[in-house]
């Protein structure tokens, strides 16, 4: 076939493609577990240089319809991403009724999820934490690091630290399984009662280590989410920090317009 144009006023080449790709999945064209054309397939095909290929598989990847596996390519996904419902996530009810948050949305979203522990134990607190937690850089808290599955992809690591003098007569929260509710749960158990949760969320691609961890292509999108813990006395007895794929959850949010 003949050379394209890479531009037009319909907008970009890349656009263009990335569009088609869409359209292609959203019509069944490209079912779940199908992989997207490889590359050169696509070059092939469009008549375009591989970057204005690379350029659109951005976009079709930020459309969250497929999921990049390293060293495979993309793949059409079969479910859609966990909704992350962050403004009622942490809800009281949901604790009491034993449904750690990431386990409850990634049911409501029909997807299999899975949490593997990858260490518990002593730690010097980092330097953001124990900023944040308020206690000096070195001291010792409890970490618990874990990485969270679904559908059998890895799709987001978490690292809890909590203050030793809080967690140290709580041998719940030294077990991979801390019970019911997760570590939020245990912690209300044993009086502290949790007035807010407070997270930052920051877009950037992944290093090439992370990258790795999640199964994505270097450099691909992911969220980095921090989240504090605090008490109704004002203390803050978690911090977690979380790096999420980005294509993997939508969040959402409700704001009460009231004074």
């Amino acid at each position: 076939m003949g050379t394209a144009v890479e531009g037009g006023r319909s907008g970009p080449r890349y656009v263009q493609i990335a569009d088609e790709i869409v359209q292609q999945i959203r019509a069944g064209v490209l079912k779940p577990g199908d992989m997207v054309p490889s590359e050169s397939e696509l070059v092939d095909r469009y008549g375009v240089s591989g970057g204005t290929i690379r350029k659109a598989m951005v976009e079709v990847r930020a459309s969250g319809l497929v999921e990049t596996r390293h060293g495979k390519g993309s793949i059409v996904k079969d479910r859609p991403p966990v909704r992350h419902r962050s403004s009622d996530r942490f809800r009281r009810s949901l604790r009491k009724g034993g449904k750690a948050a990431y386990l409850a949305e990634s049911a409501q979203s029909g997807a299999t999820a899975k949490v593997s522990v990858l260490y518990i134990g002593p730690m010097e607190a980092p330097a953001d934490a124990a900023q944040r937690l308020g206690v000096p850089v070195g001291t010792q808290v409890l970490a618990r690091r874990r990485l969270y599955f679904r559908n059998g992809t890895p799709v987001e690591t978490a690292s809890s630290y909590l203050p030793w003098d809080v967690v140290k007569d709580i041998p719940e929260l030294f077990a991979e399984n801390p019970g019911g509710g997760g570590i939020y749960a245990r912690l209300e158990d044993h009086g502290h009662e949790f007035a807010e949760f407070v997270e930052t969320l920051q877009a950037r691609p992944a290093s090439k280590a992370e990258a790795s961890e999640l199964a994505l292509s270097p450099g691909a999108p992911v969220v980095h989410l921090i989240r504090e813990a605090r008490t109704t006395a004002g203390v803050v007895v978690e911090v977690c920090d979380t790096l999420m794929a980005a294509d993997q959850f939508v969040f959402e949010y409700r704001i009460p317009a009231a004074n």
